[in-house]
């Protein structure tokens, strides 16, 4: 007896509408554009990191870390797909990106890499 394949996976809501849970991807065209921007923000890092006068500045090490984040939030919202996914699934990864940031932060504080002067 063979198993009947003929029935799709897609799921339906109350009203039998299937394109009501369908969500489009990003083309190959933004991809290229996500990928290009990418690239730019790793060679803007590239350049601070040589560039004497600022690698020397209190605002070196923020600026890397602001410029990483933005790689972040990137790469999970567009090769992760969750810029079209569940507003939950984006929180699971914003709250801990925003929590190690704070705790990175109050460590340079701590550790006296960061000072605030008044």
């Amino acid at each position: 007896m063979a198993a009947d394949h003929s029935h799709s996976n897609v799921s339906h809501d109350s009203h039998g509408d299937a394109a009501a849970h369908e969500h489009t991807h990003p083309d190959w065209g933004t991809y290229k554009w996500v990928a290009l921007i990418l690239a730019a923000i790793t060679a803007l890092e590239v350049w601070i990191y040589y560039i004497p006068s600022f690698t020397a500045t209190k605002l070196f090490v923020p600026v890397l870390l602001a410029l990483s984040a933005i790689k972040f939030t990137i790469v999970v919202m567009f090769y992760m797909h969750l810029k079209y996914d569940a507003k939950l699934f984006r929180a699971l990864f914003v709250a801990p990106l925003v929590l190690a940031s704070f705790i990175i932060v109050g460590l340079l504080f701590l550790f006296g890499h960061l000072k605030v002067s008044f």
